[in-house]
């Protein structure tokens, strides 16, 4: 059997990289066939170097003229001479060229590292050619769910028909690669869904674990971006800091796995050991354990339904010591519950959770706004929606629509509370 081949989107990210990192130790196996970044470009070039990539695309428009993408361009061409074949090579700018990759005829999977509200379409487009999606964009469930696991249920049943499914278990069109959902995806393995009483999706707490609101008044940026166990890009650390990491999560897992919300639970696990944990009827729960390394989520959504060599040292439980649970506290981080909120109401109001959330961060970020004001934009924009009527999703330029009109409302909301 050949080399899987691969197409990485946010390749020069926190999840991008490690994807690299496990086709670097897995080079027999895997193969990287296109990559696209935002506004990265010097790594870009890098990357597409050390691995003579010849398809390639940069996200933001305004680099359209930028002398590098010049380079980039003639970076591609000569790896295409170079290889035999000169009119197989492809270089764009904007989100129709990071979409074109999505569609690559010789990819077979697509890794979906985008930050935000842009990886939707991606993730769309990717199961609408028929390909695997390794999924770490949170938004495109959070977001699209309802448009994207009819899709993935179409890619299941072609990959079956095919015979290009594993003999047992899920066909794999749709891999998570957040370490929650892939430990619950492992621990689901071999399991009736209907036999399922619970999900327990674990969280670490943040840095900010134990303290009031009253102490998260005056928090900055850099104590925000300072996570204990994870090391992660900025949004999602800040996401994170205020639990809406796992609201967003709870979202995707009633999704991924089509479980009630009732269903799924969040528990603080500040180790970070257990990954997340699956209960059943007679009381029997697994719980999926490991490094707290991207790269083993990253590997078995690339690897499946094989398991190859671990690509970080394993854990070692004569080490560990203790483990701790705690339930998380929603009055002090109240993006959880409003995350929550937003997945049980559903429709189009997870989109604007998510976009304001968007706008918030970056205003935090930015020290436009304080830290408490995250939570308290996105309530305010959730609300001014629920007044104008939440609408059934029906497609991805309606979703564009509402998140529009979401990062309007955000904005005019954090000018307000900057004043």
């Amino acid at each position: 059997m050949g080399k899987r081949r691969i197409v990485v989107l946010g390749s020069t990210g926190s999840i991008g990289t490690q994807t690299l990192d496990v086709v670097r130790q897995h080079g027999d196996a895997l193969e990287i066939v296109g990559l696209a970044v935002h506004g990265s470009v010097d790594e870009l070039l890098v990357q597409a170097r050390a691995f003579g990539v010849r398809h390639l695309a940069v996200g933001n428009e305004a680099l359209a003229d930028d002398a590098r993408c010049d380079e980039v361009r003639e970076l591609v061409r000569s790896l295409a001479v170079a290889a035999s074949e000169p009119d197989d090579w492809s270089f764009g700018v904007g989100p129709d060229a990071v979409a074109a990759l999505a569609q690559l005829s010789e990819a077979e999977v697509v890794v979906n590292a985008l930050v935000g509200a842009a990886g939707l379409r991606a993730s769309y487009d990717t199961l609408a050619a028929g390909k695997v999606l390794a999924l770490a964009n949170k938004e495109s469930l959070v977001v699209g769910g309802d448009l994207i696991m009819p899709l993935a249920a179409q890619v299941d049943a072609q990959r079956r028909a095919a015979g290009t499914a594993p003999a047992v278990g899920p066909a794999g069109a749709l891999m998570p690669i957040d370490s929650e959902h892939g430990a619950i995806y492992q621990c689901l393995l071999g399991e009736d869904a209907r036999e399922v009483s619970k999900l327990w999706v674990t969280a670490s707490g943040g840095p900010f674990r134990g303290k009031t609101r009253a102490e998260l008044g005056s928090i900055t940026p850099a104590q925000a971006l300072a996570h204990p166990t994870w090391n992660m890009g900025a949004k999602i650390s800040i996401d994170s800091s205020t639990l809406m990491n796992k609201g967003l999560e709870v979202i995707e897992a009633h999704h991924l796995f089509a479980m009630p919300y009732d269903k799924i639970e969040v528990v603080v696990q500040p180790q970070s050991a257990i990954h997340s944990m699956v209960e059943f009827t007679d009381g029997s729960v697994k719980a999926h354990l490991g490094t707290t390394d991207m790269r083993i989520p990253i590997q078995f959504a690339l690897s499946y339904p094989e398991r190859w060599a671990a690509p970080v040292a394993p854990l070692d439980f004569r080490t560990l010591g203790t483990l701790e649970f705690a339930a998380p506290d929603t009055d002090t981080f109240r993006c959880l519950a409003l995350a929550r909120h937003a997945g049980e109401a559903g429709g189009t109001l997870p989109c604007v959770m998510n976009a304001a959330n968007e706008v918030a961060v970056a205003a935090f970020l930015a020290e436009q706004i304080g830290y408490l004001d995250i939570a308290a934009c996105v309530e305010a924009a959730m609300e001014a929606h629920e007044r104008d009527g939440v609408q059934t999703v029906e497609s991805i330029s309606q979703l564009q629509d509402v998140d529009a009109w979401a990062r309007v409302t955000a904005r005019a909301w954090c000018e307000r509370a900057a004043r």
